[in-house]
């Protein structure tokens, strides 16, 4: 019997660790905004993990975040945690990080890596899957009109913009010092030569 497996099951649950422990730190840098929806650096974390880890383990690392939120941990920006943030304003863009891990995990796997296919899914992922989740949850729950959240969430735009082009810098730094750290990518077949 192959030790591989359990090895490679190991790094997996590591990897997931990781990300988990990386998106509760990033938690703590906290910038607050009227409407109850803070500026944070979770979604950098939540970006890295999608482009590092991809469509299948990023979901998983942001999976257990929201579990340990969920049980009453202090892992959300604020020290939040517990059933409620579930059903406040915010609810919709933390349930937009699995989304967006899976989308931007996917269109990191669709081609060869570069930097304006890691800042494409970020922004792709990292911000439009999850403004499209989180806007609309925002608005029903705090009963303000769509159009009017949407406009208010503006606010988050810049922010959101630098934590792309961080991605972005951080992985390709990371791709180039440790490759290894990437699951394989789906390259074009190489032309046979004749």
């Amino acid at each position: 019997m192959s030790t591989s497996h359990p090895a490679r099951s190991s790094a997996v649950l590591g990897r997931i660790a990781v990300f988990s422990a990386l998106i509760v730190v990033l938690g703590t840098v906290i910038v607050p905004l009227p409407g109850g929806v803070p500026i944070t650096a979770q979604t950098l974390g939540v970006m890295l993990a999608g482009l590092v880890l991809g469509p299948r383990v990023a979901p998983l690392a942001v999976l257990l975040v929201l579990a340990l939120a969920a049980i009453g941990l202090p892992v959300l920006a604020g020290g939040r945690g517990g059933l409620g943030v579930f059903v406040g304003p915010s609810a919709g863009y933390l349930l937009g990080w699995v989304a967006g891990v899976v989308v931007i995990g996917l269109l990191m796997r669709t081609g060869r890596f570069t930097w304006w296919r890691a800042a494409t899914a970020s922004l792709l992922g990292g911000v439009l899957v999850v403004y499209a989740v989180g806007i609309p949850v925002q608005a029903l729950v705090t009963g303000v009109p769509l159009d009017l959240t949407a406009l208010s969430s503006l606010a988050f735009l810049p922010g959101d913009l630098i934590k792309v082009a961080a991605a972005t810098l951080v992985v390709v730094a990371l791709k180039r010092a440790y490759p290894r750290a990437f699951p394989a990518h789906r390259t074009p077949p190489e032309p046979v030569a004749a």
